[in-house]
């Protein structure tokens, strides 16, 4: 079907980011897309429909899940391709903007300091009291 990878952020231009951001990135391109897509499923649906499809979520039965899209909305595949292809379209608008972020975070954190050696500096002579 599709892969969310690292070809796919190069695609969106989304490539330089540093690989700790890549992860989150595609972990949030899985859950909007999940997001989006089961919202959009879900419009379509029966009450009775919805209610036997989150029987499978709630379950954590994914196999369950997926048989019970094939069988019941067999065009679910094509409601998947046209939402990621939205969301790819709106992550390549923003990718300037996330690739410039990114790197302002990397900047902002800067490598840990020595702790400070007092001997390095002179010593102020000791006050003497006035009589």
């Amino acid at each position: 079907m599709f892969k969310l990878d690292n070809q796919l952020l190069v695609e969106l231009g989304l490539g330089s980011l540093p690989a700790e951001e890549k992860n989150k990135m595609l972990a949030h391109i899985y859950e909007t897309l999940e997001m989006r897509v089961g919202m959009k499923l879900a419009e379509q649906m029966t009450d009775a429909q919805l209610d036997e499809f989150e029987g499978f979520i709630d379950r954590n039965d994914e196999a369950g899940a997926l048989t019970w899209l094939e069988t019941n909305f067999p065009n679910y595949k094509q409601v998947v391709a046209d939402e990621l292809e939205k969301l790819k379209g709106e992550i390549k608008a923003s990718a300037p903007q996330i690739v410039a972020a990114a790197a302002e975070a990397g900047q902002q954190l800067s490598p840990p300091q020595p702790p400070v050696d007092s001997s390095q500096f002179p010593q102020q002579p000791p006050a003497t009291p006035s009589a």
